[in-house]
C-alpha cells in the first residue's frame, strides 16, 4: 500500500482524518507536528509564520520517516506547497495525498477552539496565503474538510481502494 499524507491548512482536521485512516487500513500513523523544531514551535506559538527555510528540515525528517515505511504510513502534513509536496513525493514514490478542503472562517474557527495545540489561530491568514492547491496533481484527493469523519474516512479508503487496483 502506498503511503498517504492528510494534508491541509490549520484546523482542516488533519489528525482526526489520519487517525481513523491508519487504524482502519493498520498503518502505523506519524503526526508531522511532532517533527518541528523546538525553534519552529515556539515561532508558531507567538504567531510567527514559518518561511521556506524554517521548513526544510522539517521536510527532510518527513521524508526520512516515509521512506523508513516501505509497507505504507499515514502521515500528517499541511504540505502547503507544491514543492514540499514534490520532495515528499520524491522520498516516496506513489505517496498519495488526501487533501483537506475547508474555509478560511471554518479553519480560523476550529484553530480558536483548539486549546492544546501550539499552532496561533492569528497564522491561519498566512497558512491560506501559502496554500498552493494540489488540485490537477498526480495521486491527489480533495475532501470537504465539514463532512463527518466517517464520511471523510470512507472516502478516502474508497479511492485508496480504487487506486490500488487501478
Amino acid at each position: 500500500m502506498p503511503s498517504l499524507i492528510v494534508m491541509g491548512v490549520a484546523g482542516c482536521g488533519k489528525s482526526s482524518l489520519a487517525r481513523a485512516i491508519a487504524e482502519a487500513q493498520g498503518l502505523p500513523l506519524i503526526e508531522g507536528d511532532d517533527h518541528h523544531s523546538a525553534v519552529n514551535r515556539a515561532r508558531m506559538a507567538q504567531g510567527i509564520a514559518l518561511t521556506d527555510a524554517d521548513r526544510q528540515d522539517w521536510l527532510a525528517t518527513l521524508g526520512r520517516l516515509l521512506q523508513a515505511q516501505p509497507q505504507g504510513v499515514v502521515l500528517t502534513c499541511s504540505a502547503l506547497k507544491r514543492s514540499y509536496r514534490d520532495q515528499l513525493r520524491a522520498a516516496s514514490p506513489g505517496l498519495r495525498f488526501a487533501f483537506l478542503d475547508i474555509t478560511r472562517a471554518a479553519a480560523a474557527q476550529r484553530v480558536a477552539a483548539r486549546s492544546s495545540h501550539f499552532f496561533a489561530a492569528s497564522l491561519v491568514d498566512s497558512q491560506f496565503a501559502t496554500l498552493e492547491s494540489p488540485l490537477g496533481e498526480p495521486g491527489v484527493l480533495r475532501l470537504d474538510a465539514e463532512l463527518p469523519l466517517g464520511t471523510l474516512q470512507r472516502q478516502v479508503q474508497q479511492w485508496l481502494q480504487q487506486e490500488t487496483t487501478a
